[in-house]
């Protein structure tokens, strides 16, 4: 019990809940463009994560082959990443709109695998790393600061601020809004949802463009990365309650914590088993979600 209480009162216990914050910035950029996806198509991307994946591996290549500013590959990979997000919903999503979740899930499943094994054909199993590193922040002699984290934190609070400025202020926002809340009457006052449903899939693939341009900087590009960040950003979207971006943002957090958590009093391992434990014990609670919209 002395150990646990001293271990509690750690400075490193302190550092523990600043990097789990930092973290859920990162799981929160992950899930922000899924959520939005979903929320306005109301069709859930199994894929998502594969797409961010062939961003990073964009700015690998743009960055360590070509030569080119990491900075400037992180914009091409983003406007990659974009036109994958309107491709997947033309070629796929725009086919599955009527259809039944379960054969949404299984096509976009399918895109998941098809993605994952070109990738592996293409680029092979290896694993790649960008070479760059921002460093560390320096709070204390103890306390350790990834500047990486920090700007995945700073920017998607950022991206959420601006995803709720242009939903709230702007013509296109507030037609997104009013399709999410009832798909079958915006056609009827003249509202052309096909170009909103592709706008937003263009928003949700620029999102995971952001995110493979912050990823690629704290982790090595592989084929099968989705599997590392794909079901936990579906569940931190479940979590948060489907198709809410700000419910996704929250539940990121506290993901994020229960994982930095465990794995203090732990280790990494057991500090998802306690995330995964307290998912479950959500869903047998609230199974729509802690954040979930009333209907």
């Amino acid at each position: 019990m002395a150990e646990f209480t001293d271990a509690l009162f750690s400075i490193f216990f302190v550092e523990t809940l600043i990097n789990g914050l930092l973290l859920g910035g990162v799981l929160a950029l992950l899930s922000l463009g899924l959520n939005l996806v979903f929320g306005v198509v109301d069709v859930v991307w199994i894929c998502y994560a594969e797409i961010i994946m062939l961003g990073m591996y964009t700015i690998y290549f743009l960055h360590v082959d070509a030569g080119i500013p990491v900075i400037i590959a992180a914009g091409c990979g983003i406007a990659v990443t974009t036109i994958l997000g309107l491709l997947v919903h033309r070629i796929v999503i725009h086919y599955l709109l009527d259809a039944a979740p379960i054969n949404q899930l299984l096509a976009t499943g399918g895109l998941l695998f098809f993605l994952q094994g070109s990738a592996m054909v293409a680029f092979g199993i290896e694993f790649r790393n960008l070479g760059v590193s921002l460093g560390s922040l320096i709070v204390s002699e103890d306390i350790y600061l990834s500047w990486t984290r920090i700007l995945c934190f700073v920017l998607a609070a950022g991206s959420v601020g601006v995803l709720y400025v242009f939903l709230s202020r702007s013509y296109l926002g507030a037609a997104i809004r009013a399709i999410s809340q009832d798909r079958e009457i915006m056609p009827l006052m003249g509202v052309d949802t096909k170009k909103l449903y592709l706008l937003t899939s263009a928003i949700g693939g620029a999102l995971a463009g952001l995110a493979a341009a912050l990823l690629a900087l704290q982790y090595d590009v592989h084929p099968f990365i989705g599997l590392s960040f794909g079901p936990i950003t579906f569940m931190i979207c479940v979590m948060g309650g489907l198709g809410n971006m700000v419910g996704g943002f929250l539940a990121a957090f506290i993901f994020s914590e229960l994982i930095t958590i465990g794995g203090y009093f732990a280790d990494l391992e057991w500090g998802y088993v306690l995330a995964f434990v307290v998912f479950i014990a959500t869903m047998f609670v609230r199974p729509e979600g802690l954040f979930a919209r009333k209907s």
